[in-house]
């Protein structure tokens, strides 16, 4: 999908009206979204911008890219698909897996003589 944009580092006031009316001059677009914390509903600082044809999403990724918007430099390109993820994400393993509760390296408080 060559015609779905990655925009990085948004100012955290842009909408995803406002990120839209942002490319509006380069053609036609499907959606706009700025993406934003589940809680609290506040900018992440980055989103997304699907035009309907590719050659529109190119001409927006070349005059777009690195242009300054309230003080930040836009990080512009081509949208890479979502990988994958297993429920295993970040490979963290299971809760107990990396705990130790050996403690052969602590001091042994239990025997403290100077009583």
């Amino acid at each position: 999908m060559k015609n779905k944009l990655y925009v990085g580092n948004l100012p955290y006031s842009v909408t995803s009206d406002g990120l839209k009316d942002m490319f509006a001059q380069y053609g036609e677009i499907t959606e706009a979204r700025v993406i934003v914390f589940k809680d609290s509903g506040r900018s992440r600082g980055f989103g997304f911008v699907e035009f309907k044809n590719e050659a529109d999403a190119q001409r927006a990724v070349e005059e777009m890219n690195q242009k300054e918007t309230e003080g930040r430099k836009l990080v512009v390109n081509i949208a890479r698909p979502m990988e994958q993820r297993d429920n295993n994400d970040g490979n963290r393993g299971d809760y107990n897996e990396n705990r130790n509760y050996d403690n052969s390296n602590s001091s042994d408080m239990s025997q403290d003589d100077s009583m």
